[in-house]
């Protein structure tokens, strides 16, 4: 059994600023990688600018990450960076900004490579990385992964290198301008892996501390979350900061469950649906989440994951999760397509620890 996690996390208010140092220390001049929107509305764009002034640490901004970004996109802030002469990235967002980050520090470190190398199995550098979420779900800030959108495949797909962030800087502030489906949707991502995590081919006594602890932690936020829910209210509204400190912690704990672990089957049927219907990650995540616990075999572990989570049943929990979420209508052709990618799938299949039949992925269709 390992534990590998050399990512170093601060989790705080005013988490930037406080450690600016050492965040000013990955290089001399920084290529920050976010959004068009959200970082500049939550603040923490502009926290990252102000820590880099102190320091006087020059900095370039890009900004033109997409939701499940792309290899062009990519490709194209990697032109930036050269141009700019930076020799560190820091990714502020969501997991979209903070995968394009790892990938775009891979492909400045190696110039003179071309986009398959993000898809080669080889042993290259990266630049050093710091990740600020602002959104709850991924966990991106401490894992190697880096999800990117591939059109030609109309799917996503992880990179093949694993780039560790070297410096993580959660504050929760940040949360509390995300949109009420932001947030759900970003929390059953983080549910997600946990669970997948925990029901898993590589799940040990060791790394299932962090499974465990993350279903404590949404036991301890489940009914807030479809509270605001019922009321339609933008979560600033409605959850105190002590929820969206676990929210944070949530999806931190999650991204270091997946990082021992890798995720699973619903993740891998979720890349097809948000591609072609556009259905947000993290929905099109958790509408798996009931027919993997119902075909999963390993009923006492199920069980257990129920439990931990607040629910007496799987039929309740699949009833809070269509309240939460609401359902998915996928056509039949969608479908067929979607389990036959599962099954050509042997990095989803090799994580599930029993062996996956056709006729079984049919069944999670609801």
């Amino acid at each position: 059994m390992q534990i590998y996690m050399p990512t170093n996390v601060y989790s705080e208010s005013g988490c930037v600023m406080n450690h600016r140092k050492e965040l000013a220390s990955l290089g001399k001049k920084a290529l920050v990688v976010t959004g068009k929107n959200s970082s500049r509305a939550n603040g923490s764009l502009e926290d990252v600018q102000k820590a880099f002034q102190e320091e006087q640490v020059p900095y370039v901004v890009f900004d033109k990450i997409e939701e499940n970004p792309s290899i062009e996109t990519v490709l194209e802030a990697k032109e930036v960076g050269i141009k700019e002469q930076v020799d560190f990235v820091v990714g502020v967002g969501g997991g979209s900004p903070m995968d394009a980050a790892k990938a775009i520090a891979l492909l400045i470190a190696n110039p003179i490579e071309e986009e398959k190398v993000l898809y080669e199995n080889r042993v290259l550098p990266a630049l050093p990385v710091a990740e600020i979420p602002t959104t709850a779900g991924t966990g991106s800030e401490v894992t190697p992964y880096a999800i990117l959108t591939i059109h030609s495949s109309k799917t996503k797909k992880s990179i093949s290198h694993k780039i560790y962030p070297n410096l993580a800087l959660i504050d929760s502030r940040y949360l509390k301008t995300a949109s009420l489906n932001t947030l759900i949707y970003t929390a059953v991502d983080a549910l997600s892996h946990v669970i997948e995590s925990y029901l898993n081919t590589n799940a040990n006594s060791y790394n299932r501390m962090y499974s465990e602890k993350g279903l404590s932690l949404f036991a301890q936020i489940r009914e807030e979350l479809i509270q605001c829910r019922r009321l339609g209210k933008e979560p600033v509204l409605t959850l105190s900061d002590q929820v969206f400190e676990k929210l944070m912690q949530l999806a931190a704990i999650a991204g270091m469950a997946i990082t021992h672990t890798g995720t699973s089957i619903p993740h891998g049927l979720s890349y097809p649906v948000t591609y072609e219907m556009h259905v947000p990650h993290g929905k099109a995540v958790g509408i798996f989440l009931p027919g993997f616990l119902s075909h999963y075999q390993g009923k006492e572990e199920v069980q257990f994951v129920l439990e931990q989570m607040g629910f007496e049943s799987l039929e309740a929990f699949t009833e809070y999760l269509d309240e939460l979420l609401g359902t998915v209508e996928i056509s039949d052709k969608l479908w067929q397509e979607d389990v036959k990618s599962i099954l050509e799938n042997q990095s989803k299949l090799k994580n599930y620890p029993y062996e996956m039949k056709e006729e079984t992925l049919y069944a999670f269709r609801r």
